[in-house]
């Protein structure tokens, strides 16, 4: 089931996108032959007004053939005519106006942002919105001595404009907050703004590396980090602790206790360890573990608003995704993300299918609620990506409009088709790298 929603969503984003193109096309007088929905060979057909409409085998996204608009870059029958003399035929892509190509063009992508709006009204009127509201500050923290009050709504974070809790969790996925930062802030309180700035809080904690299971008896090792003093002691997985400094141990949760009473500071730790049936004593130091703190916990959850709050705050979201779309991809070209991270459809069906599983259980309000979300989500970042100046794209179609635009005459219809061909095949291997990788994700346990 979880497969058949992923792959309804993601038609559903391709085919909304094509009705863009489609709906504003007939309105300018451009004739569209088919307007398909998957790919492959016809299914169902029909002929209506002089568009053919079409259900194909493969049921995945769809397509609008528009007249004239592939043939413009292959047809040789008319070399001999220089492009400025040639007359397009009437009712052709190539017959509107520079601005009507425009407006077709783009309505594709805007109309992946119009589905995302009405998705996004339809979760905040439901759900409603997350506020970046302080929800508690740490006693004696710099957030506290700063004068950071619970109830206080940040408004900005770090430099970057905040109307949604997520705008700060999206600053700490795209960026690192280091010891030596400063926290800059600004909250409003009972109407009044407030800028804050304050050293952020170091938290140093002393470790060994492993990890254990509660109520496990005997005290049972169930991971030991890669580097950790642990690790280079020869400590695996599976060994059993007996003993830390002298102390018994007989269970995790004694061992837990144990770490409780006795905080590690960096001082040598003497572990006796069981191992089949050998028993190891291992001597180790501990490591220092250093973390930033705010200081204080915002808002994770939602809260309902007016009607005039749903729409505003709808435009909020759209403009979040939107937003979250762009700086990914600058921590793409920056470097904070590696290409091995990129999904492509494969794994992004993964992603909703198991979206859906893990909150099919708890009814199907918060179900429907994270689906919509997803194609919040996809329907953005769809409309985003076309509109990159790439010429395989619709953001490439419109630049060389733009430039048509400015130079009173058409881009050379042959050169437009080679880098359009050459973008095409870059964007196969992308994709059969990506392709790779999800594939390579869901198949390793």
């Amino acid at each position: 089931m979880k497969w058949i929603i992923a792959f309804l969503i993601f038609s559903l984003l391709i085919l909304f996108h094509e009705f863009g193109h489609f709906l504003v096309a007939k309105l300018n007088g451009v004739e569209v032959e088919e307007f398909s929905m998957g790919f492959g060979p016809r299914i169902l057909t029909t002929v209506y007004h002089g568009t053919r409409y079409s259900l194909k085998l493969l049921l995945f996204g769809g397509s609008c053939q528009m007249k004239g608009m592939m043939e413009e870059y292959y047809d040789d029958d008319d070399d001999e005519v220089p492009e400025t003399e040639r007359v397009p035929e009437e009712g052709s892509f190539e017959s509107v106006s520079v601005g009507r190509r425009a407006a077709i063009i783009f309505a594709g992508p805007l109309f992946n942002f119009i589905l995302a709006f009405i998705c996004a009204i339809i979760i905040i009127g439901v759900v409603g919105y997350d506020p970046a509201e302080i929800m508690s500050v740490a006693e004696n923290s710099a957030a506290d001595k700063a004068g950071i009050l619970p109830g206080d709504t940040i408004t900005s974070f770090m430099g970057d404009h905040v109307d949604i809790a997520r705008d700060v969790s999206t600053w700490f996925a795209l960026n690192d907050l280091n010891e030596d930062d400063t926290v800059t802030l600004t909250v409003t309180r009972n109407g009044e703004k407030k800028d804050v700035t304050y050293e952020p809080d170091v938290i140093s904690r002393y470790m060994l590396g492993l990890t254990y299971n509660l109520d496990d008896v005997p005290a049972t090792i169930n991971a030991v980090s890669e580097g950790s003093p642990l690790d280079e002691a020869g400590v695996r997985a599976g060994d059993v602790v007996l003993a830390i400094d002298g102390t018994e141990i007989t269970g995790s949760n004694e061992m837990n206790e144990y770490f409780d009473a006795h905080p590690m500071d960096g001082s040598e730790v003497t572990l006796v360890i069981q191992r089949g049936d050998e028993t190891l004593e291992k001597k180790v130091v501990p490591y220092e573990n250093r973390s930033v703190s705010l200081g204080f916990s915002y808002n994770m959850g939602r809260v309902n608003t007016s009607a005039i709050g749903v729409l505003k705050y709808s435009v909020i979201e759209m403009r979040y995704w939107i937003g979250t779309v762009l700086k990914s991809l600058g921590a793409l070209f920056t470097g904070r993300y590696g290409m091995d991270e990129l999904s492509g459809p494969v794994g992004v069906v993964d992603i909703v299918g198991t979206t859906y599983e893990e909150t099919k259980d708890e009814g199907p309000l918060i179900t429907w609620m994270n689906m919509l979300n997803m194609i919040v989500l996809l329907s953005a970042n769809l409309g985003v990506m076309n509109l990159l100046p790439i010429p395989a794209l619709d953001g490439g179609r419109l630049v060389f409009l733009l430039l048509e635009g400015i130079m009173r005459r058409p881009v050379n219809k042959k050169v437009e088709g080679t880098l359009q061909m050459i973008t095409v095949v870059l964007l196969l291997f992308l994709m059969v790298y990506v392709m790779y990788n999800d594939l390579t994700r869901l198949l390793t346990p």
